[in-house]
Formats: C-alpha cells, sequence, structure tokens
C-alpha cells in the first residue's frame, strides 16, 4: 500500500492489488466533500437524528467528515461504517486530512485519532454529536439489522469488485434506507442506476467534483398513505 498525493494537497492510499486508489487523485478531501458532504448529508441538516451507513471506512476521511459536519452543525449523527481490510494504524497515521482541515485548532486531530482508535465492532463515543460503529467484515456476508438515512456507497469501483454491487446486495441495503433516505456514490453506470430505480429510488446524475464528469446520487420514495 502506498501514500499519495493527490490534487488538493489531500492524501490518499494507493492499493497495487486492485491497482486502484481509495479516492480520487484529482483530490481526496475535494473529493469526498462533493458526493457525500455536499450531495448526502446536507440534504439532511434539518432532521434532530441522522443514522449513516458508510460502505468502505477506508482511511477513515468520510466518516471524519461527517463528524466534523455533524460538531459544526449541532446534528445527532450515528455512524456505522463496513470494512473488511483495515488499514494499518502506522499508516493511517501519516495521512494529513486533519493538516489541512484544521482552522488553527486541534479539533480535527483529536476526532481522527479517536476514530482510528476506536475499537471495532463496537459502538463508540466519539463526541457528543457522533457515535462511531465501525464493523469489521464483508459486505456480501453482512446482514444490517439497524436502518439508516443516508448511505455512503464507497466501494472500489465495480470493475475492481463487481461482487459488492450486485442486486442482492444493493438490495438487502436498500430494504434498510429509510423512505426519503438518500443513496450516494460517486458510480453512475446504468446497471447501478437501474438497481436504484428497481428499489424505489429517485436517481439523478449530478455533476462530479474535479476530474469526474457526473456523481449518483438516489432517494428513497415516501409511500402515501393515501
Amino acid at each position: 500500500m502506498q501514500l499519495v498525493v493527490t490534487g488538493d494537497g489531500s492524501h490518499t492510499l494507493f492499493l497495487p492489488r486492485l491497482h486502484e486508489h481509495y479516492h480520487s487523485v484529482n483530490g481526496a478531501i475535494t473529493e469526498s466533500v462533493h458526493v457525500y458532504i455536499r450531495n448526502g448529508l446536507d440534504l439532511l441538516v434539518n432532521k434532530d437524528n441522522i443514522s449513516v451507513f458508510e460502505m468502505g471506512f477506508g482511511t477513515g476521511l468520510n466518516a471524519l467528515l461527517t463528524a466534523m459536519a455533524a460538531i459544526e452543525r449541532g446534528l445527532n449523527i450515528t455512524y456505522h461504517t463496513l470494512e473488511k481490510f483495515p488499514v494499518d494504524p502506522e499508516m493511517a497515521g501519516r495521512l494529513n486530512y486533519a493538516d489541512i482541515l484544521s482552522r488553527h485548532d486541534r479539533q480535527p486531530y483529536i476526532l481522527f485519532s479517536s476514530i482510528h482508535q476506536a475499537p471495532w465492532n463496537t459502538m463508540t463515543l466519539i463526541h457528543p454529536w457522533f457515535y462511531l460503529h465501525k464493523i469489521e467484515g464483508d459486505l456480501q456476508d453482512f446482514a444490517p439489522d439497524f436502518s439508516y438515512d443516508l448511505i455512503y456507497f464507497d466501494a472500489f469501483s465495480p470493475g475492481k469488485q463487481p461482487d459488492l454491487w450486485t442486486g442482492e446486495i444493493i438490495h438487502r441495503l436498500l430494504m434498510n434506507l429509510k423512505p426519503g433516505g438518500i443513496f450516494t456514490t460517486y458510480c453512475v453506470k446504468g446497471e447501478i442506476r437501474h438497481l436504484l430505480r428497481f428499489n424505489g429510488l429517485t436517481v439523478m446524475k449530478l455533476p462530479g467534483p474535479p476530474g469526474k464528469r457526473e456523481i449518483l446520487r438516489g432517494v428513497k420514495e415516501v409511500m402515501s398513505n393515501e
């Protein structure tokens, strides 16, 4: 595994086994903010309590950005994240996200350290506004026992890990997405859009971050009682 500096100065990791980067080489932080915060979490800021499921904990960047947003905006967030191959703690300690996100305060450093030091498979209080449950496991075997308002689907691409983008897996996750809930991902492939629509989501292709033309967001339909 190799540390790589991306276009906005933030780090990503390169995994030779899959010949794949964890984030966009055009900007790791820029991509995560655009795909998961601005086009996901920002649409739920009026909710009192928000439950997030992230597929692919990876470097912990999405969790850090979500924790920072929770604190800045006073959002009660419970964050569940699944990872089959956790990043080595020594490598995680070299990532520069807190350096870039810090506004001359220690909060990003404290949050990022707490996120990575939190035990696996245990709900952990990271901050009064942010609970974290890191789950070590394989998505193919994962059966969620909770429901969520927001899904960050940040698995490696379908071309690299097609077994994580199957209809059965997407259906299983979306069964636990609340009505009005949001599914957001960088992947805009036609078969993924079809799966989201088949499972009752309204699907939108949206402008992407630097280096990517489009991203995908789906919103689960709210069933009328009438």
